[in-house]
């Protein structure tokens, strides 16, 4: 009897998926900049507009005050920052998720990947503090083995041992893991931890996200295919 031929074989190991947040998984930059400018009026200054500051969401709330006084034409002094960093969490939390919301097709992506075994987290440089009642208010959390933010280990995006970290808190292998994201820190922090890419085009980049020479871009989470993570993970491989 003439053998068949044999198809190859798919490996079966579970991958790990890791997500950056704000701009990623969540739009969110409507109610950080809401939050900002219930700071800075603590400061007498003019209210800000998405616009001025999208491309900033993703570098902490720290980075946002200080451009929005950059902007304002005003100097910051040091003593300044902890009490209107405290003002900006307390109002960030108070509010949450406010107008924040998942991107198109993310919920049958997750669905998608989930079902098929694959292990998802989220690294991002937001405080976990602040990043976990998030995904908590938009019913999240339930998706992810591993949390982390930019408080989580000593380190924080581009620095690979934030990536990797979360990749270890999520039961997953650095060989077969990949990172999503929509910045110039997440394809860094990728790169520098020897990890497949994927870029989305539709958060905070400063820059079109092909500059950043991710290894592969998608313009929707529909395109986020079990097929295609085997596919890029092979190429990496």
């Amino acid at each position: 009897m003439e053998s068949q031929p044999v198809s190859p074989a798919i490996n079966a190991a579970p991958a790990t998926i890791v997500f950056d947040l704000d701009g990623t998984l969540i739009d969110t930059a409507e109610d950080l900049v809401a939050s900002l400018n219930h700071t800075i009026a603590a400061a007498d200054l003019a209210p800000l507009e998405a616009e001025d500051l999208s491309h900033l969401v993703g570098h902490g709330a720290r980075v946002m005050i200080e451009r929005a006084f950059s902007l304002r034409g005003r100097p910051i002094l040091e003593d300044q920052f902890q009490p209107l960093l405290e003002r900006f969490i307390e109002h960030y939390k108070d509010h949450m998720p406010g107008k924040s919301q998942t991107y198109p097709g993310l919920l049958d992506a997750l669905d998608r990947l989930d079902k098929a075994g694959h292990r998802l987290a989220v690294c991002t440089n937001k405080m976990e503090g602040l990043a976990r009642p998030l995904l908590d208010g938009i019913g999240l959390t339930r998706y992810f083995a591993a949390i982390t933010g930019g408080d989580t280990f000593e380190v924080r995006k581009p620095d690979a041992a934030h990536l990797l970290g979360t990749i270890t808190k999520a039961g997953g292998d650095p060989r077969r893991a990949i990172m999503i994201g929509d910045s110039r820190n997440d394809i860094l922090v990728a790169r520098n931890a020897g990890i497949a890419s994927i870029a989305v085009p539709f958060g905070y980049s400063d820059v079109p996200v092909a500059d950043l020479d991710p290894d592969m871009i998608i313009g929707h989470f529909d395109e986020l295919t079990l097929e295609l993570v085997e596919e890029l993970l092979n190429k990496a491989g």
